[in-house]
């Protein structure tokens, strides 16, 4: 069991360093090339929609990854990650509520959790597939 419980932590915690790499590798590409600032987030709406975009992508990919390394249950490892993102988001919005607009903020907050969640089906549809491709390929043969 112990070794289970250490797979699932490793699961949610590759999801979450996965996510934070590309998050940060993103921002630091656009900030060196000038198209966000460094300090603050105050800039055209349609550049936040293009962050809030990329954010909630890197998110999928790391919570259908924290989904495909779980030992079991991979939607519960993959809305884990979720709730984690829900609390680093909900501490980045109080913490920095002052670096850019309140709604950006907290539309991290919001689309956590659906993300999360569709990262975990994706998954889960991924897997169904195969199985039923594998069914398919046994009962041709």
């Amino acid at each position: 069991m112990a070794k289970s419980v250490g797979k699932s932590i490793w699961a949610v915690f590759a999801g979450f360093v996965v996510i934070v790499i590309l998050s940060v590798a993103a921002d630091t590409v656009l900030k060196l090339t000038g198209v966000l600032p460094y300090d603050h987030l105050y800039v055209s709406t349609g550049l936040i929609l293009t962050v809030i975009f990329y954010r909630a992508v890197f998110s999928f990919i790391g919570c259908y990854l924290a989904a495909r390394l779980a030992p079991q249950n991979p939607m519960t490892h993959a809305l884990a990650l979720g709730v984690v993102g829900m609390a680093v988001s909900t501490a980045g919005a109080i913490l920095a509520a002052d670096l850019g607009p309140a709604w950006y903020n907290w539309s991290l907050v919001v689309i956590a959790l659906p993300i999360a969640w569709f990262g975990g089906k994706w998954y889960e549809m991924r897997i169904l597939q195969s199985e039923r491709r594998n069914i398919r390929e046994t009962v041709s043969n």
